[in-house]
């Protein structure tokens, strides 16, 4: 090869790295609307391979994402939690909640005393939780979740936050815990209890023993986890939940609105009554 040969080959090897490793560098930008979210996706996959993550796992989990209209019109739309108590109470449904929270917790007697037991959290906190997101399992909500995250991660209002939740999305379809056409809340909440993907890859727990962290169809796997993560937040065995005892500002780490916090020890006090 000659001299001038080998030095233009040897130029465009660079330029060519250098526009590969640039694409792979560049943080793909946000945005407040709809516009440039395939081209932010392509990048962002192409981000996110860097990182390690399979291209096939990428196809598959992207395979059907669009932009979530429905999850920035709920993003921008939160207003129950400036509700006072009373009112959120009546909104959300305390009262049935209460009622049929009781019958779960007879139901499932055994289960919820092997809870107790590994993680010091009584059943009343776990059932309120678990009525007052999803009506102990009835609605999960019916957007795509891997668009949802997608969707929040492109938005700039808190894209930061949800990229990292769209990362341990990718974990979770990785490790088959998460089917890529599974639907969810509007944020991308996942299961009975409704966790966000990260706090899937912290907190859940195989409460059935398939070795897998089903959140959506296993009732066990989410009232472990939401227990786990209830101690992660520093619950204390044989410590009281109400406002101004010790596991109150655990509770906090499941929901910092006040108000939603207030009404999780009021159901839980009530259903744990003998």
């Amino acid at each position: 090869m000659g001299m001038k040969t080998f030095c233009k080959a040897t130029l465009l090897a660079v330029v060519s790295i250098c526009a590969l490793g640039g694409a792979a560098a560049a943080a793909p930008a946000c945005s407040n609307t709809a516009a440039g979210f395939e081209q932010w996706v392509e990048g962002f996959k192409v981000e996110a391979q860097g990182q390690g993550i399979s291209r096939s796992v990428l196809d598959r989990a992207f395979a059907n994402v669009h932009y979530n209209v429905p999850t920035i019109r709920a993003d921008r739309g939160q207003k129950s939690f400036k509700l006072s108590f009373d009112e959120f109470m009546k909104k959300r449904g305390g009262a049935a909640i209460i009622s049929r929270g009781k019958s779960m917790k007879r139901a499932n007697a055994e289960m919820f005393a092997n809870i107790e037991r590994r993680f010091g959290v009584p059943a009343g906190p776990l059932i309120a939780i678990w009525g007052m997101e999803t009506g102990f399992g009835n609605y999960m909500g019916n957007e795509h979740t891997l668009s949802a995250v997608s969707t929040l991660a492109f938005d700039c209002r808190r894209s930061d936050y949800f990229r990292d939740q769209l990362y341990s999305a990718l974990k979770l379809v990785a490790d088959g815990d998460l089917d890529v056409n599974s639907r969810g809340a509007a944020h991308g909440e996942i299961g009975q209890t409704q966790f966000l993907p990260k706090n899937v890859t912290l907190y859940g727990v195989d409460g059935d023993g398939d070795r897998h962290i089903d959140l959506i169809h296993s009732r066990a796997d989410a009232m472990y986890s939401t227990a786990n993560f209830l101690k992660g937040h520093g619950w204390q065995a044989g410590q009281g939940y109400q406002p101004g005892e010790p596991n109150f500002t655990a509770m906090g780490g499941w929901n910092a609105a006040t108000v939603y916090q207030q009404a999780l020890a009021y159901i839980g006090k009530e259903i744990d009554k003998p």
